[in-house]
């Protein structure tokens, strides 16, 4: 007997499942495709948001749990499977000058220590970056994670602890009797159970029958490209102007982000590889030497303001998600997991859950709206 059914195995239904598993609770958790094999293994792994500055404090104060739980997290995951996330507590750089006023501002109550450097800092800071930068930000306790270890060690987890899940079972949809769920249908049948989290990324609002409300997420496109560089050549994350390099431990610097709305494509394009490359070689001139090794796509659970949608359907007894992330997926997923379970469960709540609520208003100004802005065109 089943009492929870999570729907997509990505980093937050992998996340949910093993706290629901811990506190006893007989999981089922289903995947159409590989676990891990979406977004949550296309993201280029920082572990905040962008600019936290921009973002409601409602994402902001889940990214702040979400930090302090990740090194614990990797370890733990390092000593169970034998692989190793890579968390690594790389620091960002901001070389936007007009980051500046705001940041500072913003900083003024925050934990997070953002400190505003002159040029020969920022340069002392990553001797890479082109000379042509005069000023910038710099947040120390900023870190990273390696997207594709991660899922990786979730997903080796999950089978040490014996937590039941299926790859390659789709969900056609959910059964509701009389009002009330009942489990869901999937490509190899019927699943009975009083309890269902939709935890399906970019493909969250598709399961939801058209008589009850919808959740508002949406696919947006991102695109990264890799490029072999030895370890060293760039030591800090770079942000600028909404895209970032990230540097590996063993030296690959991955260059990303595109910003697109593209339904459910997720092909690459020529367009976005030029485009990235020829950023990352206007800020780190070395990088011309490297080869792209790589270019990818995922699609991210876009969502109003960037706020997640974590709690039960208000139409819809036992019906929860956990979705919406947007940009910020992998930086809020272990505080995201565990209030999807601790609401599922009816205990005490790691967050206050009010904001996150299905039904909570979520304005479409400040983060949502600047990051819609930035979108470019398919």
């Amino acid at each position: 007997m089943t009492d929870c059914i999570l729907i997509g195995g990505g980093l937050m239904g992998m996340l949910t499942a093993r706290y629901l598993h811990e506190a006893g609770a007989r999981v089922l958790l289903l995947e159409r495709g590989r676990l891990g094999g979406e977004a949550s293994w296309a993201s280029g792994g920082i572990l905040s948001p962008l600019y936290p500055w921009r973002y409601p404090p409602a994402v902001n104060r889940m990214a702040a749990v979400s930090q302090s739980m990740y090194p614990q997290l990797a370890e733990t995951l390092t000593a169970e499977t034998g692989i190793d996330p890579q968390w690594i507590q790389s620091g960002m750089l901001v070389p936007d000058a007009d980051e500046r006023p705001d940041a500072m501002r913003w900083q003024a109550g925050q934990d997070l220590l953002v400190t505003a450097l002159d040029r020969q800092e920022i340069h002392a800071c990553e001797p890479a970056l082109a000379p042509a930068f005069e000023q910038g930000l710099w947040l120390p306790d900023i870190a990273q994670i390696r997207s594709p270890r991660l899922v990786k060690a979730l997903r080796s987890s999950l089978s040490m602890r014996g937590i039941d899940y299926r790859e390659g079972v789709e969900v056609l949809r959910l059964r509701v009797r009389g009002g009330e769920l009942t489990g869901v249908e999937t490509s190899s049948g019927a699943i009975n159970a009083a309890r269902v989290l939709i935890t399906a990324g970019a493909w969250s609002a598709t399961l939801i029958p058209p008589a009850f409300a919808p959740v508002a997420v949406q696919p947006v496109r991102g695109q990264i490209i890799v490029l072999n560089a030895p370890p060293g050549m760039v030591r800090r994350i770079v942000l600028c102007h909404g895209d970032y390099l990230i540097p590996r431990k063993d030296g690959r610097v991955l260059v990303g982000s595109t910003l697109e709305e593209s339904e459910f494509d997720k092909s690459t394009t020529a367009a976005a590889r030029e485009e990235l490359l020829a950023k990352a070689t206007a800020w780190v001139p070395a990088l011309r030497k490297y080869p792209v090794e790589y270019h990818w796509s995922g699609l991210r659970p876009g969502s109003p303001a960037g706020i997640p949608y974590v709690g039960e359907h208000p139409e819809l007894s036992g019906l929860f998600f956990n979705t919406g992330h947007f940009r910020c997926g992998l930086a809020l997923g272990p505080a995201s997991a565990r209030l999807a379970a601790d609401l599922m469960l009816q205990r005490p709540t790691i967050l206050a859950p009010e904001a996150y609520a299905v039904g909570a208003a979520r304005s479409e100004q400040g983060a949502g709206a600047r990051l819609h802005d930035q979108m470019s065109p398919p």
